[in-house]
């Protein structure tokens, strides 16, 4: 007897259809009554769920923060930073390059909200100081004197292979990536 497939709970069904509209299409040109048409759900089981359409961006940021932050630190070898950077430059690569791909959702969501103090922009800082962070150990680990200046340089080499991912191909988009990371390694460590 072949086993019945278990469906997923509202609110992740809500979650995936959210992630995959809000994304292709912005999220303020996503209306909450798509997502709701997408998923096949009622309103009233919409706001059961999420109060309104900002607690909604605000959860898909925090499912988007916590996938590339499992991502970024599965591939974190404090032994080789060289190494860590490319595997970064690689995956950044593969992902931007991908159909689909419409650049960083982080980026994309603060063009839509500008407001330091709104929840959102709050999830967008947070995750993005994270990456920070995370790039500064990078630079720490490879014995970088000031290993926050070396942070922000390789944030910035990442936001643009991120841009400029989907109009490139994905092996030149990792190698320049890779070479740009280890230029500016190369420069903080000499």
């Amino acid at each position: 007897m072949p086993a019945k497939a278990i469906a997923k709970p509202t609110r992740q069904r809500i979650l995936d259809a959210t992630n995959k509209l809000f994304y292709a299409q912005g999220i303020r040109a996503t209306s909450a009554d798509k997502i709701i048409e997408e998923v096949g759900i009622t309103k009233v089981t919409f706001y059961r769920h999420f109060r309104n359409k900002n607690d909604l961006v605000v959860a898909y940021l925090q499912a988007q923060a916590e996938q590339e932050s499992a991502w970024f630190t599965s591939v974190h070898n404090p032994q080789d930073p060289a190494g860590t950077l490319e595997a970064i430059a690689s995956g950044i690569g593969a992902a931007s390059c991908s159909p689909g791909f419409r650049g960083c959702a982080f980026i994309n969501a603060a063009a839509e909200y500008s407001d330091p103090q709104d929840p959102v922009r709050e999830v967008i800082d947070a995750h993005r100081n994270w990456m920070l962070d995370e790039f500064a150990s990078i630079a720490a680990d490879a014995g970088a004197q000031d290993s926050r200046a070396l942070a922000r340089q390789f944030m910035m080499l990442r936001d643009g292979a991120m841009v400029n991912g989907y109009l490139g191909q994905a092996q030149e988009v990792a190698d320049d990536l890779a070479q740009a990371f280890n230029a500016a390694l190369s420069v903080a460590i000499a």
